[in-house]
């Protein structure tokens, strides 16, 4: 069975697929434009994901891609998304 971790635990070469954006839980106003902002850039559930590039200091930014396109986002922005990671992947 596949793992599933926080987009922003994952490693260089990570893939998989998003199951849940965001931490349904809208408490606080800047968790809800995050949400919303990575909805639009296309971090919807089901979307395929594979970490491309980390940063050099503190594996910030992480560069992924997202379906087709290419994305990047600050690490704590990814730790909002979860993935599922493809068998025999880390």
């Amino acid at each position: 069975m596949s793992d599933t971790l926080k987009l922003s635990d994952a490693r260089k070469g990570a893939r998989g697929v998003i199951v849940k954006v965001g931490d349904h839980c809208h408490h606080a106003d800047h968790a809800v434009e995050l949400e919303r902002r990575l909805l639009e850039l296309g971090f919807v559930e089901g979307a395929r994901v594979e970490l491309l590039h980390e940063g050099l200091f503190g594996r910030d930014p992480i560069a992924m891609k997202v379906d087709d396109m290419r994305v990047a986002l600050r690490r704590h922005e990814a730790a909002s998304i979860s993935i599922q990671l493809e068998t025999g992947l880390a």
